[in-house]
């Protein structure tokens, strides 16, 4: 799969079949989307093209900045690429390109730029300035303009009946089994490994700090949970604690995973990690031999997941 950053660096030569939206999550509901395009692009010798924003355009119009994503562009750009598309252009969302006309982005963008012949869309889209034009918008573009239409209706999306924002829901109530299920895979986390304070290795867990430079990745529950990472193409399992590390006074929150079996050096080395399960609530313990033993409860817990997979 090809990244372009901007609508108008596209050089394909090739017409193209697109789908249009944030995908925040590539959920199981987009996937089935994408999946549709994919096929319907290779029956009629398309190109499939996923055209989606960033910042999210709640972001700029509304100046929500609270808003937390699901992915990074880069965890976003990486599951795109493995359901087999030939691009993904992520357009930078601004007002000024907010402010575009149905017209100027239906015919200028997307059938003069980028070519498109097809379009699936969900029955409930719209676009163009102030969010003024509709799927019947689009049909009658489509006549004039000399491409299909394919509507993606509110029985298809119902009976998938998943959302980003129910996604969202789950992880921040720490039920992440429950949002790995809607998403089709587990829920990741992308940092830097710090170094951190030498707490976990002076309690003979030691753990790897993981910091995320996204600050609008939505990061689950505190808490502690079961995880896999990817390194050297060879998974590895640990247990990760999302948190205030208040047994010994934490005052920063935290992302530390303590990795079972592996200790090579991967400090300032960028990795992912993906959530299995959750183990438990985050706890201030009388002592830190109090801590000590609920970890290794939770190590003993962990392994028995992970044996279960």
């Amino acid at each position: 799969m090809k990244t372009v950053k901007n609508i108008l660096q596209f050089d394909e030569l090739q017409p193209t079949a697109i789908t249009i939206g944030t995908f925040d999550g590539v959920h199981i509901g987009h996937q089935k989307i994408l999946e549709r395009l994919k096929n319907d692009a290779q029956n009629l010798k398309l190109k499939s093209l996923v055209l989606s924003f960033f910042p999210h355009p709640r972001m700029v119009l509304q100046k929500d900045e609270h808003i937390k994503l699901l992915n990074t562009i880069e965890e976003k750009t990486k599951i795109l690429d493995n359901l087999g598309l030939d691009y993904l252009i992520i357009h930078p969302f601004t007002k000024e390109f907010s402010r575009l006309s149905a017209t100027e982005f239906v015919r200028d963008l997307l059938v003069n730029n980028l070519k498109m012949k097809k379009i699936i869309i969900g029955y409930d889209h719209r676009f163009g300035r102030n969010r003024t034009a509709n799927i019947n918008d689009l049909i009658s573009f489509g006549n004039t303009l000399d491409f299909e239409v394919a509507e993606i209706t509110a029985q298809e999306i119902n009976e998938v009946s998943v959302s980003s924002t129910k996604i969202r829901k789950a992880l921040l109530e720490g039920a992440v089994k429950t949002a790995n299920s809607y998403l089709g895979y587990c829920y990741m986390l992308t940092g830097i490994v710090k170094k951190g304070k030498g707490i976990g290795r002076q309690l003979n867990f030691p753990t790897a700090n993981i910091h995320i430079e996204e600050s609008y990745k939505l990061i689950p529950k505190n808490g502690a949970y079961v995880v896999k990472s990817n390194m050297n193409n060879n998974v590895v399992y640990g247990m990760m604690n999302i948190g205030y590390n208040p047994t010994v006074s934490g005052t920063e929150k935290s992302i530390e995973v303590h990795f079972f079996d592996f200790n090579e050096d991967i400090y300032f080395k960028k990795i992912q990690v993906s959530i299995i399960d959750r183990l438990r609530d985050e706890h201030k313990f009388e002592s830190v031999s109090a801590l000590q033993n609920q970890l290794a409860k939770d190590k003993t817990q962990a392994i028995s997941i992970i044996k279960s997979l």
